[in-house]
């Protein structure tokens, strides 16, 4: 008869011969001694056989692996009976999950639950899994205040590697419950390797103010993203003037670090509210953004506010050797600003070997700022060997446009061996200062329309 798990244990050496000495002296009672192990289980394509993998995991001494049935669909028709918001029980040891192209769902017909959660003691490592048709209906870190995690919600350590986090939601109709991380959800240590965090939503359409955060990824502890793809996730609310949606792509609220990956085709909207970035920063601990491509990425709200069509940041941000290109803030009969960057009043922005090209900050009958970056609000934004070309701030319809390239007010800008050319805005190509300071370091500031910089003579060394 076959049994539904298949265990090959393996005792450490040391346990081993401690048992042997331990015999050998005499020292051996009836009691038999618990030794930590190492557990590799193979489970079969069954549900039941992955939750019952799980559980004697998770009551075991040591690590544990659980090798899935290659390329198995586990499709999860009910909730973890001991904690009905997750699909799976929780993990509260270390696991490590091989997939081998492997896809743990959640069946349309069943009832909304997020797919794992890895609580406070757990550990798990997740290997060439497919995470997908997660619903959250709950929030770990804000109990009955937020909805969180739709894929995964890690409130220990989590590692996922050469794996899919896609089609999960994080949604909300209940008036004052913000929804955050659409894909994963991480308030402990997290770590993400070559994985595709794509098509996933946050969506708040309660009838009071609130939030809608990381639409792919939400952060509130420290999370490196390293050689992955964030693309397609979306953020939503409600329309109200107090309402924001941001960070559809990634939102981090604890020190982030993303390398070599790519962030594309994510979608904030705000109707009548406050749209931000694909990519919002607002770490105290900062975040480094290095070899990074943060492309086609857009901010919508009509008749309100939106901000950072590829990033918004407001807290310490260093940008290196990335490309922020062709994204776009868009605001009808609102206030569009910085169609690649949006630099908040807290926000430090460095920029090292990187280039915003191509971005857009558009207002039909209103108000467009900073077609590439928006310095607005007193943040600084230094840039070295960084270009900031072929944006554009447009206001059809008889609105206002300023700063094609550059918007800035209040705070300082500082442009260090850089070029700002062949922007265009209705005044200010170049750059447009409306207060604060703009300082230009063997910088080149040429072929913007209908001029490089404005009001006539408010950026020393900027001519026309």
């Amino acid at each position: 008869m076959n049994q539904p798990l298949t265990r090959i244990r393996a005792c450490t050496v040391a346990s081993a011969v401690l048992a042997l000495v331990t015999a050998l002296a005499g020292g051996a009672t009836a009691q038999t001694q618990a030794v930590a192990h190492a557990a590799t289980v193979d489970v079969r394509c069954s549900v039941q056989d992955l939750v019952e993998a799980i559980n004697t995991a998770n009551g075991s001494l040591g690590a544990d692996t659980l090798r899935l049935a290659r390329k198995c669909t586990y499709k999860l028709t009910s909730p973890d009976e001991a904690n009905p918001a997750n699909g799976l029980p929780a993990i509260t040891s270390e696991i490590t999950i091989d997939g081998d192209d492997a896809t743990i769902t959640r069946a349309k017909s069943a009832p909304d639950f997020r797919i794992l959660l890895v609580d406070t003691a757990g550990i798990l490592t997740l290997n060439r899994t497919t995470i997908s048709g997660g619903r959250a209906t709950d929030c770990p870190l804000f109990p009955g205040g937020a909805v969180c995690g739709g894929g995964i919600n890690n409130q220990g350590t989590l590692t996922v590697n050469h794996s899919r986090v896609i089609h999960n939601a994080a949604d909300s109709a209940t008036d004052g419950i913000a929804v955050e991380g659409g894909g994963i959800d991480s308030d402990g240590t997290a770590i993400v390797n070559d994985t595709d965090i794509s098509n996933n939503t946050a969506i708040y359409t309660g009838t009071t103010a609130s939030s809608a955060d990381g639409g792919g990824i939400a952060n509130d502890g420290p999370l490196t993203l390293t050689r992955s793809r964030v693309t397609d996730n979306s953020v939503r609310v409600a329309e109200n003037p107090d309402s924001f949606a941001f960070g559809a792509g990634y939102a981090a609220f604890a020190k982030a670090t993303v390398d070599h990956s790519t962030i594309s085709g994510n979608h904030a909207e705000a109707p009548g509210g406050t749209a931000r970035g694909a990519l919002s920063n607002g770490s105290p601990d900062g975040m480094t953004v290095t070899h990074t491509v943060i492309s086609r990425n857009t901010t919508s709200a009509p008749g309100g506010t939106a901000t950072g069509g590829g990033v918004a940041n407001n807290a310490p941000m260093d940008m290196i050797s990335t490309r922020v290109i062709d994204n776009t803030a868009t605001a009808k009969s609102g206030t569009a600003r910085g169609g690649g960057i949006r630099n908040g009043v807290f926000g430090e922005l460095i920029l090292k070997r990187s280039k915003v090209l191509g971005n857009t900050a558009i207002a039909r009958g209103g108000t467009a700022q900073g077609g590439g970056i928006d310095n607005p609000d007193g943040g600084t934004v230094t840039t070295h060997q960084s270009d900031i070309n072929d944006n554009t701030a447009k206001a059809p319809g008889g609105g206002t446009a300023q700063g094609g390239g550059i918007y800035h007010a209040i705070g300082s800008t500082t442009l260090n061996d850089s070029t700002v050319t062949g922007n265009r805005g209705g005044d200010g190509g170049g750059i447009f200062k409306a207060s604060g300071t703009v300082t230009l370091n063997n910088t080149v500031v040429k072929r913007n329309k209908p001029n490089n910089c404005a009001p006539p003579n408010s950026v020393l060394g900027c001519i026309g």
